[in-house]
């Protein structure tokens, strides 16, 4: 059945279809009107705060470096060229009393004016003991597992291995699994000469033993 009736009244009959119109629009706006109270607009693509992931305190996700941060930590340092490391040999002391076992190492220092990196590792050093042109003793006789040791130098900072203790006997590389014959003590000079990352070091370190 149609809502738009003929009208019955004394006045016009557009009169009266004007006034249903305006009663029927006036119906739509305000249901309309209910609608968007209901469903608000939008609320279909908000997340509810109870489904949000939050990051806890202290455990925000670091955003990433680009290439000038990895410059200025020294991430990015080129390989140190040749001349550009100071290389020095070092004793823990300059003279040891019967039985104490020397301790030897080495210094690095980067002479450049920007970081550079350098395999300080076993793999490529080399400590050496000699008596005047007697040998005694390399680091590299009987290694075992040597390793690679990326360091990155920065300039006018030395860099100090690790000392190696020296038991006081002769090495070679026939007397890994033999008993070694001791040096001379009573006294006796030697010298420690050092190598690594390609450069020698400048000059030996002395040292006695008792």
């Amino acid at each position: 059945m149609s809502t738009l009736r003929e009208p019955v009244g004394p006045k016009d009959r557009k009169v009266y279809i004007r006034r249903r119109l305006l009663v029927l629009a006036g119906l739509v706006a305000l249901i309309a009107v209910i609608v968007l109270v209901i469903v608000k607009p939008g609320s279909g693509n908000d997340v509810p705060e109870a489904a949000q992931v939050k990051v806890p305190a202290g455990l925000e996700t670091e955003p990433p470096k680009n290439d000038a941060d990895e410059d200025a930590d020294g991430a990015g340092a080129a390989a140190c060229t040749a001349g550009q490391l100071r290389v020095t040999p070092v004793t823990d002391k300059g003279d040891y009393a019967p039985g104490e076992l020397p301790g030897l190492s080495l210094s690095v220092e980067n002479t450049g004016e920007a970081a550079c990196t350098a395999d300080l590792g076993t793999a490529g050093m080399e400590l050496v003991v000699a008596s005047g042109d007697d040998e005694v003793w390399r680091s590299t006789d009987c290694q075992e597992n040597p390793e690679s040791l990326p360091v990155i130098v920065d300039p006018g900072k030395p860099v100090e291995s690790e000392p190696v203790q020296w038991d006081r006997t002769r090495s070679s590389t026939e007397t890994c699994a033999i008993t070694r014959d001791p040096v001379n003590a009573d006294g006796a000079s030697y010298h420690l000469r050092v190598t690594v990352a390609g450069t020698q070091g400048s000059g030996t370190a002395q040292f006695l033993l008792y």
